[in-house]
């Protein structure tokens, strides 16, 4: 069986909410650090201490003005709810609102408040099930709350326990709210933003206007603030730039024309709380900068850093942390000036291999998926404590599967193509994909009988005969790197090597130079393989399992059950039965995969990705959702959880003793306790590609 962990993933999702419970202690972060952030709030009664919003659902927090981070809550069913707006009650910090919309589901969201300061939330059913895309307090009232939904505006008098929608019905315009700010004096004063236009109520909703002027038609509206100081001066930012008035929004006009097209799409603004004329403006082409109220701009970060919001400290306006996609937090304490990343105990990757190097024990190799020239592949020498990466020749590809040769050649199955990599110091290589099967080897003839004196005139015309009749050399053709295929899985044990991609299974008899296809009949999106010692090996379509037992000389496909719809993973385990992860859970044959058996016994009843075996007997299993991994000492009978880890895990291995984990969208986990047999740092578990479907 390979003997790395490696695997790709997408998610399913529903809705309800997850207790994080203090069993995540027994588990470390190990990252690779940085990834997405989505919103950052400080906490007003303490402003080092600053809450940090996830796209899958996750908050950390910071007790040190976001020096460093630690898990701090899970809300939501799942691994989809984006939460965009976190806010505070002024008056009673302990109390915190954060509003939340589904990536996957238009029809999902909630508002969940805690009023213990975070340590336990519960979600306000008057708006469950609304996609909330914002949210606002009013200043002169933290008892009133706005949120705007996909279909309109709400409000609530009474901090969140009953809501009214103050935004006209089924209004063809007034939808798709993007952005809320509310009048500092005047609570019935709201602005509005939409996927099109803003608008703007002067009577708590029952009248609306357009406030559309000088604005460039269609644009959305990101964000819109108003000054404290001075609320006849409003700014509004969309994908069109920036825009600032100075009669409450009855007349814009446009400040960001001296901006690259690149960052005009502007998604949050910011006022500096003690200086009026400093405003940020988060855009996807960087942070800029105005020190005269939007007169003059400069870029203060590298262009290609994406901001999703910006926090300047109220008590010292200075320091200022961003949140960015990929990149994590940045923090400046000059005003930006200067700047760093700040995500020590913060890591939002989507993990797609793992390797643990087979010579140096401490040396860990992670591939992950969607962070770009942020992303790709990481070396840690030191068990996961620090990392680097180690990019050049990648081109921003995604590592969906990660393995090591024995020769200790790393092998990185991306989106496009397989690559290798020899040496650490070095650039990483495309290997040859190529149209076409591999090659058979011509069968020697034997040498033909000449009798002694036979003439050479016939000699040279049967040698003549012989030279024609020679099949002719067929030139390889080789898949253009821009089109070779999503490397969804790969092996590398053995003499014959495979790769399952979307466009079907590649072999490779040199060692992983040159890929050929592998006809499996007429099956093409695989998503996961496995190979075992004794010829066998195993590969999953999303609805095709097939089984070889002579190193994929010949196939056959396995028949399930009807009322499964989605594949995951097929592996053969240490007693010679299958067992085969499915949507509809775990099945076990005993006979070849004729007859399976769906097995529960504490494993979840769904979503089951994967089950491997270990030395010793033992079997592991991964679900989706599941915050830990699930063991079984007597063949699969039974099944027992490990410690909650706080965050869905989909893949684990021993490590030195212990479990490490890749989780859905943290990075790698480290269990603190929990040893399992040494023996199993041999093998690993992977989940498969389809499991993201």
């Amino acid at each position: 069986m390979s003997r790395n962990l490696s695997f790709v993933f997408r998610t399913l999702f529903v809705v309800a909410l997850l207790a994080f419970t203090a069993a995540a202690s027994d588990w470390r972060l190990l990252g690779p650090e940085g990834g997405d952030v989505r919103s950052l709030s400080y906490d007003p009664a303490n402003p080092s201490r600053i809450l940090l919003g996830t796209s899958a659902g996750q908050m950390f927090v910071s007790e040190d003005g976001g020096a460093s981070w630690s898990l701090f809550a899970h809300l939501g069913p799942g691994d989809d709810y984006v939460l965009d707006h976190i806010i505070f009650d002024p008056t009673h910090s302990a109390t915190v609102y954060v509003a939340a919309w589904s990536l996957n589901n238009a029809d999902e969201g909630d508002v969940f408040r805690s009023d213990d300061g975070g340590r336990t939330w519960h979600a306000l059913p008057a708006v469950h099930g609304k996609s909330i895309r914002t949210m606002a307090m009013a200043p002169s009232d933290p008892k009133t709350l706005m949120i705007g939904a996909l279909d309109g505006v709400f409000r609530s008098r009474d901090g969140g326990a009953t809501w009214q929608r103050i935004s006209p019905e089924n209004q063809a315009e007034i939808k798709n709210i993007e952005s809320l700010a509310i009048d500092p004096q005047n609570p019935n004063i709201v602005y509005a933003g939409t996927w099109h236009l803003p608008w703007k109520t002067e009577d708590g909703g029952a009248t609306w206007h357009s406030i559309s002027k000088g604005i460039a038609f269609d644009s959305d509206m990101f964000s819109i603030i108003i000054d404290p100081h001075n609320p006849q001066v409003v700014y509004a930012s969309a994908c069109s730039g920036m825009y600032k008035s100075l009669d409450k929004a009855e007349y814009f006009h446009r400040l960001s024309l001296q901006l690259p097209p690149w960052a005009h799409r502007t998604r949050i603004l910011k006022q500096d709380p003690q200086r009026a004329n400093i405003v940020y403006a988060g855009t996807t082409g960087g942070l800029w900068k105005t020190l005269d109220g939007g007169d003059h701009w400069k870029l203060v970060t590298d262009d290609e850093v994406i901001v999703n919001d910006v926090l300047v400290d109220p008590v010292n306006p200075d320091r200022v942390l961003v949140a960015t996609d990929r990149g994590g937090v940045l923090a400046s304490n000059d005003g930006f000036a200067h700047y760093q990343t700040s995500n020590r105990g913060f890591a939002h990757r989507v993990i797609g291999g793992v390797v643990v190097d087979n010579k140096e024990p401490n040396r860990i190799y992670v591939g992950v998926v969607n962070d770009k020239a942020l992303g790709g592949f990481f070396v840690s020498d030191d068990s996961g404590a620090s990392w680097r990466q180690s990019n050049r020749g990648l081109d921003e590809r995604d590592i969906l599967s990660l393995q090591q040769a024995v020769d200790g050649v790393i092998y990185a199955g991306t989106n496009h193509g397989v690559y290798y990599l020899t040496s650490l110091n070095g650039d990483w290589k495309p290997a040859a994909m190529i149209n076409g099967p591999l090659p058979q080897p011509e069968k020697k003839s034997e040498p033909e009988y000449k009798p002694a004196g036979s003439h050479t005139a016939n000699s040279k015309a049967h040698t003549a005969h012989t030279a024609a009749a020679r099949k002719p050399v067929v030139k390889e053709k080789e898949i253009p790197l821009d089109a070779t295929p999503r490397i969804q899985a790969l092996d590398v044990d053995g003499e014959t090597w495979y790769a399952a991609t979307n466009s079907g299974l590649f072999v490779s008899v040199d060692h992983g130079h040159k890929w050929y296809e592998a006809s499996v009949d007429g099956a093409s999106d695989f998503v996961a393989l496995n190979t075992f010692a004794d010829g066998t090996v195993c590969a999953v379509a999303p609805n095709h399992a097939f089984l070889s037992r002579d190193q994929g000389k010949s196939w056959s496909e396995l028949a399930y059950p009807q009322y499964v719809t989605a594949l995951y993973n097929l592996t053969e385990v240490s007693d010679g039965s299958l067992w085969l992860a499915t949507r509809e859970g775990a099945l076990h044959s005993t006979d070849g995969g004729k007859t399976w058996e769906h097995v529960l016994g504490g494993l979840p009843p769904r979503f089951v990705f994967m089950v491997r075996s270990m030395p010793g007997q033992k079997l592991v299993a991964t679900a989706r959702y599941a915050h830990g991994v699930f063991e079984s000492d007597d063949g699969g009978r039974t099944w027992r959880p490990t410690p909650d880890s706080g965050v869905s895990i989909r893949a684990a291995m021993n490590y030195q003793g212990r479990v490490l984990a890749a989780s859905a969208y943290n990075g790698l986990l480290l269990q603190d306790g929990g040893a399992v047999s040494s023996e199993s740092a041999k093998v690993g578990a992977s989940a498969s590609a389809a499991s993201r479907q």
